[in-house]
């Protein structure tokens, strides 16, 4: 299977420069092309007879050559994979769109989301340093894998540049037997069926009072002058902290259960629907459900265990994992689960967690 790889580099002065002037190209590259689809889905919604093709990659590109190449000649000083790339990228979104799994793609506006794709001759060069086209030599960080990658991303997060490539790994297999369910919470991320309890990072609720302080002694600043661009930058960084805490726990985690155990069983959570209630929103965000269920989904497949999704109206919470008696009704305040029948007394996620590990036994 695939596998991403991503760690920070190590930079100078000229190479920073060079990346924003790459992330300027792929940035126009992608809004022209953006600009020039739009207006040929505009012309055949209002032509219905007279359609126009709607233009490939390819076709992007070599338009772009002709017409917007010859007139900016800083194209010319990056690498010429960077504009196909994002020409490509503008191509896969319509692609998205169309099949109506995604949204309609967006402008993309400076220092929001920087990045930029470059293929061509990319090298390993021993343990912590990575040959790309034009840039040149870079460092990192980190041992880095000796493989040979076709194409490389290189995106920016506040003031830290990260490398990106996919390698392919050997698919192992589990030794393990042992069933486990998984009930996902607010108030601890997850609650396993063998009675441990995982307390998540909570990284927002932890450093929104700082945030928050932040952006209030930036509200009176002048868009675009130096000080707002500093306390943009101190913004972003808290941003970067926060995400990252968030995903060092659910890493350690569900890389915890893939190894540890055979099958995992967790519920279809309408994460979507739960996001709706406005009282509970910021909490759920803050865990973060569909990022454990993206990373487990993966894991589970790389190291040969077996992931279960439960039904999304499986009644976990309201049956009791004892004698099988459902209640009718339970609510969110109940953290305590009293069964009416057998008069079993267990904790509410601890409960859901035991029923859910016997879908797959």
């Amino acid at each position: 299977m695939l596998l991403g790889f991503k760690t920070e580099l190590k930079l100078n002065k000229a190479q920073r420069t060079a990346f924003a002037k790459h992330c300027g190209v792929a940035r126009h590259a992608w809004n022209w092309g953006l600009g020039l689809t739009k207006q040929i889905l505009a012309h055949n919604k209002a032509n219905p007879d007279s359609k126009i093709k709607f233009p490939s990659a390819i076709d992007l590109h070599k338009w772009l050559v002709v017409l917007v190449k010859s007139e900016y000649e800083w194209y010319y000083e990056v690498s010429k994979s960077t504009p196909q790339q994002a020409l490509m990228g503008l191509r896969e979104s319509w692609k998205r769109c169309f099949k109506k799994t995604a949204g309609v793609p967006k402008f993309k506006k400076k220092g929001q989301r920087d990045s930029f794709t470059l293929e061509g001759t990319v090298k390993i060069l021993g343990n912590n340093k990575i040959q790309v086209p034009v840039i040149g030599v870079l460092k990192t960080y980190e041992r880095l894998p000796q493989i040979k990658p076709k194409s490389v991303t290189i995106s920016r997060k506040a003031d830290r540049w990260f490398i990106s490539f996919r390698f392919e790994v050997d698919v192992q297999e589990s030794c393990q037997k042992d069933v486990v369910g998984v009930d996902l919470g607010i108030k601890v991320l997850a609650t396993l069926s063998t009675c441990e309890v995982v307390v998540g990072a909570k990284s927002y609720k932890k450093y929104e009072a700082k945030l928050s302080r932040i952006q209030w002694f930036n509200r009176h600043k002048v868009v675009g002058s130096n000080n707002w661009k500093k306390a943009q930058l101190e913004i972003a960084r808290l941003h970067r902290k926060i995400a990252n805490i968030r995903k060092d726990t659910l890493h350690k985690l569900t890389t915890l259960l893939a190894k540890n155990h055979g099958t995992i069983v967790i519920e279809d959570l309408n994460v979507s629907g739960m996001l709706a209630n406005h009282k509970l929103a910021k909490a759920i965000a803050d865990m973060s459900f569909f990022e454990f269920r993206r990373q487990l989904t993966y894991k589970c497949e790389l190291y040969g265990s077996r992931l279960v999704v439960a039904d999304r109206w499986f009644p976990s919470s309201k049956t009791c994992s004892n004698c099988g008696t459902k209640k009718e009704t339970l609510t969110l305040k109940e953290r305590v689960f009293e069964c009416d029948h057998c008069g079993f007394v267990i904790d509410r996620d601890l409960n859901a967690a035991i029923n859910l590990s016997k879908i797959a036994s």
